[in-house]
């Protein structure tokens, strides 16, 4: 008995510790039931030894949250990089007219494409230049979301740019401007057989692609090849205004929203009656293999090229209250005859043509000659 009340003594300090450790929770966050994290950001804010930023906390953590999803086509955008998205999707920005990409070893930025009559262009950036500094910061380590915001800037002021061509360190002083990305470009192959790349979905695409076709057509194109190749989707109405310009009267889109509301777009009995071919590869994404699928389910087109993506949701941006956002898949569509891309793992070319990696690289870069595609070429074929 005597060892009992022993021990009873420490079971009433462990439980008098326990109360004190709840009535100091319940007046840290005055007994309101606020959420884990805001609870965590409180207790780092107060207690951290170290230093710690509240953005940074919140943005790795709207980050988390969304990737929790599973959902690849789900993703977060921080304040800082919104209105970059914004204008992506307009394809309009102000910068200096370059595409680049970070090198492995995280040495410095590829410049990988140079916009024919830019300021990049002009102040005499190539491909292959490799930036090392952009506003006098090393580049080396940077995210390509920190160059792009440190390029950008007011229209008409400059920015100061050092890049490495091979043993050679050159200082540039470019231009900011405003920047129409062309979305859609006409060439005439032999044969008169007229070639129209697609960068993207977003804005301007239905306009630009029906102008670069009626141009081609005037000039006497008897047969057209679309390329989407590399092309990663946009905005279901340029699809439809696209597919819809094309093709007979019948579906064309067919999508279902989280409440489960069904929409199918349909088209007009305008169309275009030409034999036609679209390229695709593996980085078809969205609009982009939907565009192929509807025209092939129509039988107005032969599709050529390698295995699509496979991306059956569709997103919406919402913008939340510190000016970040988060794009969530809200519902998921399908082909006008009911396939989903998603589940049959996309969209599989009438013919396949695989390339080698330094001609996929072309070919992303824009450098690949026509006359040198094996993937154009054999859309050629078909045409012929």
């Amino acid at each position: 008995m005597k060892k009992a009340r022993k021990i009873m003594p420490y079971i009433l300090v462990a439980a008098l510790a326990s109360a004190v450790t709840f009535a100091v929770a319940a007046m840290m966050w005055g007994g309101t039931p606020y959420s884990k994290l805001t609870q965590l950001e409180d207790l780092i804010d107060e207690r951290f030894i170290g230093e710690s930023d509240r953005t940074v906390m919140e943005d790795a953590a709207a980050a988390a949250m969304v990737e929790s999803l599973g959902d690849r086509w789900s993703y977060y955008i921080p304040a800082k990089d919104y209105a970059a998205h914004v204008e992506q999707m307009n394809n309009a920005y102000v910068g200096i007219g370059i595409t680049i990409q970070l090198l492995e070893d995280g040495s410095g930025i590829e410049v990988i494409k140079v916009n024919e009559g830019g300021s990049a262009e002009e102040a005499g950036m190539l491909p292959g230049d490799i930036i090392v500094a952009i506003e006098g910061q090393s580049t080396q380590g940077m995210t390509a979301s920190d160059a792009k915001n440190l390029v950008r800037g007011e229209e008409g002021t400059q920015v100061a740019i050092a890049v490495r061509r091979g043993e050679e360190r050159i200082l540039m002083s470019v231009t900011r401007r405003e920047i129409q990305t062309i979305v859609a470009r006409g060439q005439m192959l032999e044969g008169q057989i007229g070639l129209i790349t697609i960068a993207n979905f977003d804005s301007r695409c239905a306009s630009e692609t029906i102008a670069a076709i009626e141009e081609l057509t005037e000039q006497g194109a008897r047969a057209l090849i679309f390329d989407v190749r590399n092309n990663p989707g946009g905005y279901k109405h340029e699809l439809v205004d696209l597919l819809d310009y094309l093709l007979p009267a019948g579906p064309l889109f067919r999508s279902e929203d989280y409440t489960g509301a069904v929409t199918v777009d349909e088209s007009d009995a305008d169309c275009l009656e030409i034999p036609m071919a679209v390229l695709v590869n593996g980085d078809s994404y969205s609009a982009a293999e939907f565009f192929a699928a509807a025209l092939r389910e129509y039988g107005w087109a032969t599709v050529v090229g390698t295995q699509t993506c496979g991306k059956g949701y569709f997103q919406t941006t919402i913008q939340l209250s510190d000016g970040s956002a988060v794009g969530l898949s809200v519902g998921k569509y399908s082909t006008p005859n009911g396939v989903s891309l998603a589940e049959e793992g996309g969209l599989a070319p009438d013919i396949v043509v695989e390339v080698d990696e330094d001609a996929d690289w072309a070919i992303y870069a824009g450098t690949m000659d026509p006359a040198e595609d094996p993937q154009i070429q054999a859309a050629v074929d078909i045409l012929k």
